[in-house]
């Protein structure tokens, strides 16, 4: 580029801008985990990657990153999204809560030990958005039976097939 003329510089510039937009940033407050964080996002940036890339929280997975696999699973508010869908200036002044804000301290939330005492996981990829999903699945009411739950799960994908260990540990969390 060095080597161009000034004049073909800026048209390439000017050619590069119309088909790549520009960045458009915008400042945003979210507070992830009772932490609140001040920063600056592309105002096209998902929750998943501000989580994951800026955040470095990593718990999140970005599975299909087309809101398919449930893998990005968090809790804005109390209510289940998927990140990988979810604008990062959407959650702006809300309350999101990711697997790493499940547990207090060492004390695992009762999801989380059910999902270990009753083999909820094989790989671990999906079991972050498994267990989010979960603990909305009991909190929202849809425990009222085998097919209720299954219906609520349907969204979070498994491709090692611990759906058995899964349903049962949202029982086990629904009956205490």
């Amino acid at each position: 580029m060095a080597a161009l003329p000034s004049s073909v510089k800026a048209f390439y510039k000017d050619v590069k801008n119309f088909i790549i937009p520009p960045k458009h940033t915008t400042p945003i407050s979210i507070t992830v985990n009772k932490k609140t964080y001040k920063v600056t996002a592309d105002t096209r940036t998902t929750l998943l990657d501000l989580l994951r890339e800026q955040l470095h929280l990593t718990g999140a997975k970005k599975g299909c990153d087309h809101g398919q696999c449930g893998a990005c699973t968090v809790h804005i508010n109390g209510k289940h999204v998927l990140s990988c869908l979810t604008l990062a200036a959407q959650a702006a002044g809300k309350e999101v809560t990711t697997i790493e804000g499940l547990a207090e301290g060492d004390k695992l939330h009762p999801m989380q030990k059910a999902f270990i005492e009753c083999d909820g996981f094989q790989c671990g990829y999906c079991t972050p958005g498994q267990i989010m999903s979960a603990v909305a699945c009991v909190n929202e009411g849809h425990t009222k039976s085998l097919a209720a739950i299954k219906e609520f799960m349907s969204g979070n994908l498994c491709r090692c097939g611990a759906y058995n260990g899964i349903v049962e540990s949202i029982q086990k969390v629904a009956a205490l």
